[in-house]
């Protein structure tokens, strides 16, 4: 099986280095040159967790564009930043075999704009652990977790085949029920990825901040709000939230006390705990100047909202606010962040979450990127 892999940051990279130490034949297709340049001086760089960095050299030599390729290819693992997922499906579907498959690891609702472009080859595959990548070519997983997969219609290529060779990456679990999981993993992103970039540190330390959870449990009442309109059962993405029952409920916004939120806190403290060296992409992509994925996380959700006349305000804001750091108009920091919570809380028409509960702060100062 020849199998390419398109783009390799964070997710792709660590991806394509352990297929690549597994022996499959691997040829990774990158754009950015810095990248390309370290993979074919010294090859994969991969170090797993607290572990120690081993090297890991290429069975082919990095490429910058499909036309490259010297025969078809069987799979190709798709990763490359939601915004480019069109263009670069597009520009490697001449080199796919005719039975090739697409497998889609991007953030966001790839499969739906993945099938638009390559037809019913396409598998979609939800990830569940983080990534980083300290420089180019030297990769390194912040966390633990597994990939969760799954066909995208009754006429697709039967996932069980792309498991197998997926369990070379990580544990990997098949799902029925992809667009459940795939929604659910969107409400984590549009939690994980703009709080990072507004917040500008580590999510386990933002998560401290019990205004900062507070707002987190409006992103995902309005998820699921949207995604009940769509005619979605949420599901768990890789054993973690259950969005739908960890969504902030109506009772709960009034209400002084009430047990059901301290415990819903209390996830998300573990969840912070869990992904304590998690470091937006998305602030990544701020400071280097590069575009941003808020409008296949975020702005989904408001533009879908719009379509079924359902207000998204709180959504919108985060949206509004990302844009405003991009433009430099906005600092990030965690008082930018607090500050955006209580602002959106009163366009609900809710008191202000308090500080008063913050636990102490974590040891751990680990600032690694992940997606």
């Amino acid at each position: 099986m020849r199998i390419a892999v398109l783009g390799c940051g964070a997710v792709g990279g660590v991806i394509a280095a352990r297929l690549t130490r597994a022996g499959y034949d691997i040829t990774p297709i990158v754009k950015n040159p810095n990248i390309e340049t370290a993979l074919q001086r010294e090859g994969f760089r991969l170090a797993e967790l607290d572990g120690p960095a081993e090297t890991i050299s290429p069975c082919q030599a990095p490429i910058a564009t499909p036309q490259q390729a010297t025969a078809p290819f069987d799979l190709v693992i798709s990763a490359t930043p939601a915004i480019a997922l069109e263009t670069s499906l597009r520009d490697v579907l001449p080199t796919l075999a005719p039975d090739g498959i697409v497998v889609t690891c991007q953030n966001g609702l790839a499969e739906e704009r993945a099938i638009a472009i390559a037809g019913e080859r396409v598998i979609g595959c939800v990830v569940g652990w983080g990534a980083a990548m300290d420089q180019p070519g030297r990769y390194r997983r912040t966390s633990k977790g597994r990939l969760q997969i799954g066909g995208t219609s009754a006429s697709c290529p039967s996932p069980e085949r792309i498991a197998e060779v997926l369990r070379a990456v990580s544990e990997v679990e098949v799902v029925d029920d992809l667009r459940g999981v795939r929604w659910s993993k969107l409400a984590i992103n549009c939690v994980t990825s703009p709080f990072g970039a507004i917040g500008g540190e580590a999510l386990g330390r933002l998560l401290r901040y019990a205004s900062v959870r507070r707002l987190a449990l409006e992103v995902f009442a309005e998820v699921a709000q949207i995604a009940r309109l769509e005619g979605i059962e949420m599901q768990p993405v890789a054993g973690t939230l259950a969005i739908d029952k960890v969504a902030m409920k109506p009772r709960e916004r009034s209400a002084r006390f009430a047990l059901s939120l301290l415990l819903k806190h209390a996830a998300l403290l573990a969840v912070g705990f869990k992904f304590r060296r998690m470091r937006s992409s998305m602030l990544y992509a701020i400071e280097r100047g590069r575009p941003i994925e808020i409008d296949y996380l975020n702005g989904e959700i408001v533009r879908r909202g719009i379509q079924r006349g359902c207000s998204t305000p709180i959504n919108e804001g985060i949206v509004e606010a990302v844009r405003q750091i991009e433009q430099k108009g906005r600092p990030s920091s965690p008082h930018t962040l607090r500050t955006l919570s209580a602002q959106l809380q009163s366009r609900l028409r809710i008191p202000p979450s308090g500080e008063e509960h913050r636990p102490p702060p974590s040891r751990d100062s680990g600032t690694r990127k992940s997606v």
